[in-house]
């Protein structure tokens, strides 16, 4: 309900987008309610006001115009109902974190500078935790995140694949024979279809041939017919089995034709030949018509070739993503497995693009759904993420109970807290055993909630798993694992853990930013040195700003605590870019928490707030600012406002919260 009335609420903006004269006055009008009901409700729902939901949608219509259309950012500002251009790049620049007219320049590549909205420096600092494995090979991702057929799913933990696993493992086609359907009628007008039927799937699957071998209907019935069977109604699975058997055909196909009235179905089952096991169960129903059993046919042959070529595409991946599916069309799963690629190269933009793409095709591809808005989430997108996962969230009790839990955690993660979120992550241990993903999943919630003593054996599973697996970890494996090491005082398992991670992902930036801090932390001046030049190149060869990589050295000596250094390099990259609010932000922040002047700290981030009045991370900075100088009560209120527009949770912000609460009942 709260997601039709958000979709409904965008409707009517969308329909009024052009009147300038449009706001929250009309927009209550048009959907029946009062302004303070409205308000409350849209408060309720999404923690914004009505003039911040309309700006908003004003502003992502925007945005998607500017990305798809001829149009400059003036036309844009007066399409979408702003009153003019000068005020609509402030808003938009604000909102994006970069100005209308560089949407179409920019391309995602900076971990800091490229996002698509506007992201805090704080967020920044934190992206190794909270860059989950939902983006690596494993998951390849979730997201997660987190999720080709739907009858596989009647199978509960998905081990009867065991053929085709191993078909995937070795590179070969699959090799299949396909038996004539038995007309199970009593209507023997349908014995012609008996071979029309396996025809029909020969020619089909023949298309193929480098993925897979088809044995031929000669070949199949010949071997039939030296069974001496009466009829095809006689064939049965142990024999069809032999006959499998003496062509080499790892699996083979075995169907019947059934009536009841004026239905009919035909139904197949794709057979394991070595063990007789049901692989796969297929069924098309229809009209017990001549004219419709051309329908049916076409349809049940799409069912069978594209299940075994969206197997054939499962080559390679690991024992987590082959969990992923739900989909009827190669075409679609493809994409995915591309968007998952480009997600563990580090392009989130290319894979959230390709996400897309595959739903277009399919768009009952849940698992695809679920990446997508994942992406969302971890690009700083909440509003999109929060609208599509609540769209999800309404449709759980109709979707595979393998993805259920992924949905309730996609909505813990946005709507709860990393507690719920664990809660969610044991149950899919519980229901279908070692994944790793999952085990990385919980680790990086433990992170969130600082607790890193009980990350790190998540974590370490996650490596164990890959091992067995004889799969890469992605490079997030190793850095959220290292710093977990790194907090709790753990040096030497740190330095060998990213000794393998340097040879798997050689110039990575984020594995070279944790060996420096390892390296400074143990005094190691000349490596880290050394560190520090390499990181600075390979940010550059990136493409990446000078003031974002003088801002990711300092948070490299911050990390470290030398304080002095970093203080240097954050100064740095606000001289740089004095008039960005991140970068007030990151200066005001480290002056504030490290107690190195407060004051200084609380006049950078009233100028930053100026520039963003509901920015929950700046308003945590303030509040925080004022809790060190003992001024309790007005901290409560920037740090109350703050947690009433975070997009999700922040335990510094929790921690921060609680101890001016304290503070302040204390005082009283």
């Amino acid at each position: 309900m709260d997601q039709a009335f958000i979709r409904k609420l965008t409707d009517i903006i969308l329909t009024n987008l052009n009147n300038k004269d449009f706001g929250v006055k009309e927009l209550a009008r048009e959907s029946g309610m009062s302004r303070s009901g409205l308000n409350r409700r849209l408060n309720k729902i999404i923690n914004k006001t009505i003039s911040q939901f309309i700006r908003e949608v004003r502003l992502q219509k925007a945005l998607e115009m500017l990305q798809n259309e001829s149009v400059t950012a003036s036309e844009v500002a007066y399409k979408v109902g702003f009153s003019s251009p000068a005020y609509f790049n402030t808003c938009f620049h604000e909102f994006f974190g970069y100005p209308p007219g560089k949407v179409k320049k920019r391309s995602i590549e900076s971990p800091e500078e490229d996002m698509l909205t506007h992201v805090t420096a704080r967020q920044e600092q934190k992206r190794p935790i909270q860059q989950t494995l939902a983006f690596s090979k494993l998951w390849i991702l979730f997201l997660s995140v987190l999720i080709v057929i739907v009858a596989i799913i009647l199978y509960p933990k998905i081990l009867k694949r065991k053929t085709l696993d191993k078909l995937r493992s070795s590179g070969e086609r699959i090799s299949v024979a396909v038996m004539p359907f038995q007309n199970m009628t009593n209507d023997t007008s349908w014995n012609i279809w008996q071979k029309g039927i396996q025809n029909n799937i020969i020619t089909s699957l023949s298309s193929f041939p480098d993925v897979l071998k088809v044995s031929q209907t000669e070949s199949v019935n010949t071997l039939i017919q030296s069974k001496d069977i009466a009829s095809y109604a006689s064939l049965t699975r142990s024999i069809a089995r032999t006959i499998s058997q003496k062509l080499d055909a790892n699996v083979f196909i075995f169907g019947s034709i059934q009536q009841a009235g004026s239905k009919l179905r035909i139904s197949a089952e794709l057979v394991d030949t070595k063990t007789e096991e049901v692989l796969r169960p297929f069924e098309v129903n229809g009209l017990n018509k001549e004219d419709s059993i051309l329908v049916i046919i076409d349809s049940l042959r799409k069912k069978v070739t594209d299940f075994l070529l969206i197997s054939k595409l499962k080559e390679g991946i690991s024992p987590d993503m082959q969990r992923y599916d739900y989909t009827y069309s190669p075409v679609a799963y493809r994409l995915f497995l591309n968007g998952n690629e480009a997600s563990g190269k580090g392009d989130p933009a290319t894979a959230l693009k390709l996400y897309k793409e595959a739903i277009a095709i399919d768009s009952n591809f849940v698992v695809a759904k679920i990446f997508m808005t994942s992406h969302y989430m971890f690009l700083g997108l909440y509003t999109d993420a929060k609208a599509r996962c609540l769209k999800i969230y309404e449709q759980r009790d109709h979707i595979p109970m393998i993805y259920r839990n992924n949905v309730n955690w996609l909505h813990a993660c946005l709507f709860e807290t990393p507690h719920e979120s664990i809660k969610y992550l044991r149950q899919d241990l519980q229901s279908y055993g070692d994944w790793a993903v999952v085990y990385g999943l919980i680790g990086s919630e433990y992170s969130k909630l600082h607790q890193f003593d009980k990350a790190i054996p998540e974590f370490e599973k996650v490596l164990k798993l890959c091992k067995e697996w004889d799969v890469n970890p992605s490079y997030a494996s190793y850095t959220t694992l290292g710093f977990a090491y790194h907090k709790t005082g753990q040096y030497k398992k740190e330095k060998k853990l990213y000794r393998k991670a340097v040879n798997d992902f050689p110039g990575n930036p984020d594995v070279i930013f944790r060996q420096t801090v390892l390296a400074l932390s143990e005094e190691k001046t000349k490596d880290a040195n050394d560190y520090i030049e390499k990181y600075k190149s390979i940010r550059k060869e990136n493409s990446v700003t000078e003031a974002s990589i003088m801002t990711g050295v300092a948070d490299i000596y911050s990390d470290a605590n030398i304080l002095d250094k970093a203080e240097e390099y954050y100064r740095q990259a606000l001289l740089l870019e004095p008039e960005k609010s991140v970068r007030m932000n990151n200066l005001a922040w480290f002056l504030i928490d490290k107690d190195r002047n407060i004051d200084e700290g609380l006049k950078l981030i009233d100028k930053a707030l100026k520039l963003f009045p509901d920015s929950w991370a700046m308003l945590d900075t303030k509040g925080w600012g004022l809790y060190k100088q003992d001024k309790y009560q007005e901290a409560l209120k920037f740090l109350q406002k703050a947690d009433s527009l975070k997009p999700v949770y922040s335990q510094d912000l929790y921690d921060h919260l609680e101890a001016a609460k304290k503070a302040v009942a204390n005082k009283k």
